[in-house]
């Protein structure tokens, strides 16, 4: 979302308003109820709050708060953040609140068929490259909630972006139609760019081969669900690591848990960045690079798969070739994992994960995608209504 020259394209908190809509559905009214007691104690601690003026971050113009106890996130009040563009945006707690909502989008979604919590907003999915899950899961996360959706599948090729139209006029256009912005773009920090334009939200849906935030949430989400936990845990990032977005998003919301430890597995052309590493030794995560697939499976608790990405290698098939095939998540790897292991995999998965795994119970990305729908509900959610 757009700001003033002083600010940066997003922050951390002081969201601008939603659109002025009343929401006067009964459906509405439900969610907010199941959630009073939280609301309740969370109102004890607003008047211990006490802002300070912020200072730039990684770039973002953030507003803390000096407190003894955790954030407060009171129902009713606006979400902290205006757009979602990378997953530095989040602390513990923002994630923990963000589940909470996320578990109750799940009980919509099964017992509210007629939702109506964002009747009256329309969703603009602005896609530049292909997508399956990202796009479907948020077009059906904002029909589920009553909401409607405007989409164009492929604007790269059908939007007038291909009549040379710049990325800042299509963004100012599609703003004139939409309350909320989803997009994926090609270009690393394209998402920025829409953020800093826009004067409503925008959700990165993965921008170039730099983030991919909405994933990363799902995934943490999985994580926790399948495991139990999210501190003292081992993940195994597997695969495309320096053309992964997805591996990028999840070491950083990672970083945000207690004594994580982070196992590296890919080929060499295709080797986790510097600037990741870096950062997770300066928040004090433990991380390993193995070229043992096998050894990093048996005492992990989370192995994320994830394919060579073609499209990234240019005319370079050469060392696509070269990289691809070399870990392959197969029966013989399910056989030294823990019992309470899972496999996950942000899909489309090509041969790294053979068909004769799904069967098994570990095997947890066909739920971990359908995890996406419930992170996108709340998201949507929370960036139109709030809390």
């Amino acid at each position: 979302m757009a700001a003033s020259s002083s600010f940066s394209p997003y922050k951390v908190h002081g969201a601008a308003s939603a659109p002025n809509r009343e929401l006067v559905s009964n459906d509405s009214s439900r969610f907010r109820q199941s959630l009073h007691s939280r609301s309740v104690a969370q109102s004890r601690w607003l008047s211990n709050v006490k802002s300070i003026n912020g200072e730039r971050w990684n770039g973002i113009r953030c507003q803390a708060f000096d407190v003894g106890h955790k954030p407060s996130f009171m129902i009713g009040n606006k979400f902290q953040l205006d757009d979602v563009i990378e997953a530095q945006q989040f602390d513990r707690d923002i994630l923990n609140s963000i589940f909470e909502v996320t578990r109750e989008m799940e009980k919509v979604e099964k017992n509210s068929p007629g939702s109506q919590i964002l009747k009256g907003f329309l969703m603009a999915t602005l896609f530049y490259e292909p997508s399956t899950r990202t796009r479907l899961s948020f077009e059906s996360a904002m029909k589920r909630l009553g909401g409607e959706v405007l989409t164009t599948e492929n604007a790269r090729e059908f939007s007038s972006a291909a009549k040379g139209e710049t990325f800042e006029d299509t963004i100012r256009t599609v703003e004139g139609y939409s309350d909320i912005i989803v997009m994926r773009h090609f270009e690393s920090g394209a998402a920025q760019r829409a953020a800093a334009t826009a004067s409503i939200p925008v959700i990165n849906a993965g921008d170039g081969t730099r983030q991919h935030p909405t994933q990363a949430l799902l995934d943490v989400y999985t994580i926790e669900r399948e495991i139990g936990k999210l501190d003292g845990i081992k993940v195994g990032l597997v695969g495309d690591l320096a053309n992964g977005r997805t591996v990028r998003s999840l070491a950083y919301l990672l970083s945000k848990y207690q004594d994580v430890k982070i196992y590296f597995v890919s080929p060499e052309v295709v080797k986790m960045k510097d600037d990741i590493k870096d950062f997770l030794t300066s928040k004090g995560v433990e991380w390993e690079e193995s070229n043992d697939l096998t050894e990093v499976a048996s005492k992990c608790d989370v192995v994320y798969q994830t394919r060579i990405q073609r499209e990234r290698f240019g005319e370079r098939i050469d060392l696509y070739e070269a990289a691809r095939g070399n870990y392959i998540v197969d029966r013989a790897v399910l056989s030294v994992m823990q019992k309470h292991a899972v496999v996950m995999h942000p899909l489309p998965r090509l041969d790294e994960i053979t068909v004769d795994v799904d069967g098994d119970p570990r095997a947890a990305y066909f739920r971990q995608a359908k995890n996406g729908l419930y992170i996108r509900m709340a998201l949507l959610k929370l960036l139109l209504v709030g809390w």
